[in-house]
């Protein structure tokens, strides 16, 4: 985190949120909320009559009801044409169909986040609002997240932004002043980052308290469900793929997929890692994981007899290639992902 930067005067920081048809109104009403909690709850860490350090707006092309990408509108209260500056660009996540994110769409807006860059303003986004940002260019050859799901669109889309879909929040730029959170719910790191970066951390922490927020401390890996690459074109490594999917489990899943895709070992690993992405070791691992996973999250199974299902029999292991693939032990993946005993359906 950068030097902690607080208000030298009485006028509170601006924060511009931006509103496009595609935005999820949960993550752009959330963020105001959160952002404005300091002029709508009685001091959440503020002393008495002390003023609220941000003013939060809801920015778009034009003033007036917009309707979001789930059908709720919402109102947007200025627009970017009418403010010359503002201190916090924040855009939050967007809905993207199959047909992608379609560039150019927004150029106006694209422009003017430029010229509040120029002007020394933060650009922020939530989960999937860098497809907006990533227009700019300001962001080729910086490092940035975005939510894990749509990491490959991105990819494809912007390849001059180097992504790291595993990382809640991510600071970078000259001044930091480009900030991206990762998937969904992470846009609580960002703003709690935000309200520290500004206000102190005394004032995150009851803003966290108030609504009860969490920090994702421990990264986005154990939320992410492995789906090895299938669109490469390679039948043979497609087979192999189709065939270790649904067993993995066995003592020796290598050796298999090798003599069934009927070539030479070093051509069938140099062909597997090509179109994957990963080594044939590596990916058989993930699938291990990722039923072990399952396996916690909805069966009583202990770790070590969940370990010999999903083909390891070193206890040991299995337990270090959990923690390395998921950042948490086995035990934390299970407290954290099972269904809560006052949640689960009475009998």
């Amino acid at each position: 985190m950068p030097p902690q930067t607080t208000q030298t005067g009485t006028e509170p920081f601006h924060v511009s949120l931006v509103a496009i048809p595609e935005a999820a109104v949960s993550t752009l009403t959330g963020i105001f909320d959160v952002m404005n909690a300091f002029a709508i709850v009685p001091q959440p860490g503020n002393a008495a009559n002390e003023p609220p350090p941000f003013r939060v707006e809801i920015v778009g092309l034009q003033r007036g009801p917009l309707e979001l990408a789930s059908r709720v509108p919402v109102t947007v209260q200025r627009s970017v044409a009418s403010l010359e500056a503002t201190d916090i660009i924040i855009v939050p996540s967007v809905l993207i169909g199959p047909e992608g994110w379609r560039k150019g769409r927004y150029p106006e807006l694209v422009e003017w986040l430029h010229a509040m860059h120029r002007r020394g303003a933060l650009l922020c986004s939530a989960c999937s609002g860098l497809f907006l940002l990533a227009e700019t260019g300001l962001f080729d050859g910086v490092n940035a997240t975005v939510h894990f799901g749509y990491a490959r669109l991105f990819k494809e889309s912007f390849p001059d932004v180097p992504i790291e879909p595993e990382r809640v929040l991510v600071v970078a730029g000259r001044r930091e002043e480009l900030i991206t959170s990762g998937a969904s719910m992470t846009w609580h790191d960002l703003v709690l980052y935000l309200i520290a970066r500004h206000a102190g951390a005394t004032a995150a922490q009851a803003v966290a308290r108030f609504f009860a927020l969490q920090w994702h401390q421990d990264g986005l890996a154990p939320y992410i469900v492995f789906e090895g690459r299938k669109d490469h074109g390679d039948l043979a490594v497609r087979a192999a793929q189709d065939w270790v999917a649904t067993h993995f489990s066995v003592a020796n899943p290598l050796e298999e997929m090798i003599r069934n895709a009927g070539l030479s070992e070093r051509t069938f690993k140099r062909r597997f890692t090509g179109a994957t992405g990963m080594s044939p070791i590596a990916y058989v691992q993930r699938l291990r994981i990722e039923e072990a996973k399952r396996r916690l999250e909805r069966t009583e199974a202990s770790v070590d007899e969940i370990s010999w299902q999903v083909g390891y029999e070193e206890p040991a292991f299995f337990r270090r290639l959990f923690k390395r693939v998921t950042g948490l032990t086995p035990g934390s993946y299970r407290r954290r992902f099972r269904i809560p005993d006052y949640a689960q359906p009475r009998r």
